[in-house]
């Protein structure tokens, strides 16, 4: 017997159970990126904004189609990471904007929920690149819209869109180079697949192990932890001082979900099974303000993704400035810098996790001005910031299209508060594109890249246009590579140091390039990020 309808319940399953699919298959999502770099991927960005939506819809207890679009669009839109995490959540924004004021979804009303999932998602991204996630919703869309005019049986229609699918996944190293050398398919693609496989899968009646929504995200019997706490803490020192500290050990109790450093305050987010110790390390260094302890096996309590007390204005008692500036960082050394320029709210994270669109929102809470200046300073948060940008109501969010740490820095030192902020977005914009910047980490698995072979291991230099040089030193890849970034123009080299690099070790690679370029200005800073041992950018 056919099945020509989906109701309220039914949606809700094959949601829940598409998110847990999604969940299961992260870390394998992630090994089909192309670079082979340690840090946050697609998995994990699409997986995080499924779950922000995922928890609000298991939280409904009667489903139906207004109140679980409401919930799959506002939680997949403010927890969306990373540009896969952002597309994904506007392929679910289109599609239940489509199906809200409906009782039920039939053959007719899923084809147009599908076409108008792709057509809010293609509109979201500035120049649509094929051989993406958007390729591959397109395809799905295009078969539901073809089986809808041969048939009302939604099995038949789903299982052909699902195959379908696969096959425009399978083709999607075709269309993109850079896939085919690396030997995989599109991840952000093969996660979307996931999701829709998932969902299937309930839609057949097949038993889903729901407990594979992590517990973190989702309050149940199983969770890892017993309370998630948060607060505000006004150090006596200078933030940046007790960062590596304070974080350490609060890493020690538990999860860390947030690590904020502002220019005088830190805001903290974490699971642990003992708050009161996190509470007791943080009053070591100053005052607590905006505490909140809630306990994740009490079926009546739920965490919340939207506003709480800490996500407030911090500095709502200062009077409110014509603009501010927020700036997306990583390492002590690189927040510092930052506050040093004037930035007012620094969010933890860039390249190793990509903050969400509510963290950015929650940033812009607390700083209170008119205009807010946002520094993405990753090509894979602009996005997302992007999307801050048009969900705010009571504060005018700018995107500055920073995709990188020195560009961040730049657009901040060329910023002119005399101008428009249309004309000052265009001054920003103008300057960062005269930053060329470079990174050194290294390789986690093999992979050929732009015809250069890669071993997992291999210390790797990354450029603005891809890989730079490869090598086994961090100095000699890092110089290689700062060789294929100067030119007769350049006048300064500028190198951020992370956390696994010494000060010597630096001021020895300084000392070379210096010898190298006389004629040029080298300057050496302490980022203190992770994963990348050098930042560097020439001017």
């Amino acid at each position: 017997m056919s099945i020509q309808t989906i109701d309220g319940f039914l949606l809700q399953k094959m949601f829940l159970a598409g998110a847990a699919n999604l969940e299961a298959k992260k870390e394998w999502i992630n090994e089909l990126n192309v670079f082979p770099v340690p840090d946050g991927d697609t998995g994990t960005n699409m997986t995080m904004t499924i779950m922000s939506a995922a928890k609000e819809v298991s939280a409904i207890d009667v489903p139906n189609m207004e109140n679980l679009a409401k919930a799959i669009s506002s939680g997949s839109l403010r927890g969306a990471r990373g540009n896969s995490g952002v597309i994904l959540s506007q392929l679910l924004r289109g599609f239940t904007k489509e199906v809200k004021k409906e009782e039920a979804i039939d053959s007719i009303i899923i084809a147009r929920a599908c076409e108008r999932a792709v057509e809010t998602a293609y509109k979201a991204v500035m120049k649509p690149k094929e051989g993406t996630i958007l390729t591959v919703a397109k395809g799905v869309g295009v078969k539901v819209s073809e089986m809808a005019k041969k048939t009302d049986d939604l099995e038949e229609i789903i299982d052909s869109a699902i195959k379908y699918g696969y096959e425009v996944l399978d083709k999607t190293p075709d269309m993109l180079p850079v896939l085919k050398e690396a030997g995989v398919v599109d991840s952000g693609g093969q996660g979307l697949m996931e999701f829709l496989q998932g969902a299937f899968d309930a839609f057949l009646g097949k038993e889903i192990d729901y407990a594979s929504l992590a517990g973190e995200e989702k309050v149940d019997e199983g969770v890892k932890y017993t309370y998630e706490t948060s607060f505000v803490l006004k150090p006596e020192k200078n933030p940046a001082d007790i960062d590596g500290d304070l974080r350490g050990y609060l890493d020690s109790l538990g999860d860390i979900d947030s690590f904020a450093v502002n220019n005088d305050t830190i805001v903290v987010s974490m699971k642990t099974d003992d708050p009161g110790l996190a509470m007791h390390k943080g009053i070591k260094f100053g005052v607590l303000t905006n505490i909140k302890v809630s306990n994740l096996k009490d079926a009546d309590v739920l965490v919340s993704e939207t506003t709480t007390e800490e996500t407030k204005e911090v500095a709502s008692n200062e009077p409110r400035k014509p603009y501010g500036f927020i700036s997306v960082s990583v390492g002590s050394g690189i927040n510092e810098i930052f506050t040093s320029l004037g930035v007012d709210y620094v969010i933890e994270g860039g390249q190793t996790m990509n903050p969400s669109t509510a963290d950015i929102l929650d940033a812009a809470d607390k700083v209170n001005a008119d205009v807010i200046y946002v520094l993405p300073n990753n090509k894979n948060i602009i996005l997302a910031a992007e999307q801050a940008e048009k969900l705010s109501k009571d504060k005018k969010i700018v995107v500055v299209p920073t995709k990188t740490i020195p560009q961040g820095i730049a657009a901040v030192i060329n910023f002119n508060s005399e101008v428009s902020s249309e004309e000052a977005l265009a001054i920003m914009t103008e300057e960062i594109g005269n930053v060329k910047t470079g990174q050194v980490t290294y390789a986690v698995r093999d992979t050929s890249i732009d015809g250069i072979a890669i071993k997992e291991g291999n210390i790797m230099g990354i450029a603005d246009k891809g890989i730079a040089a490869v090598g086994e030193s961090v100095e000699d890849t890092t110089v290689e590579m700062i060789g294929t970034m100067v030119d007769e123009d350049s006048e300064l080299i500028s190198i951020y140091y992370g956390a696994e690099v010494s000060e010597e070790d630096a001021a020895k690679c300084a000392k070379t390039l210096e010898e190298k370029y006389p004629d040029l200005e080298i300057e050496v800073n302490k980022g203190d990020q992770p994963i990348y041992y050098y930042i560097v950018s020439v001017e």
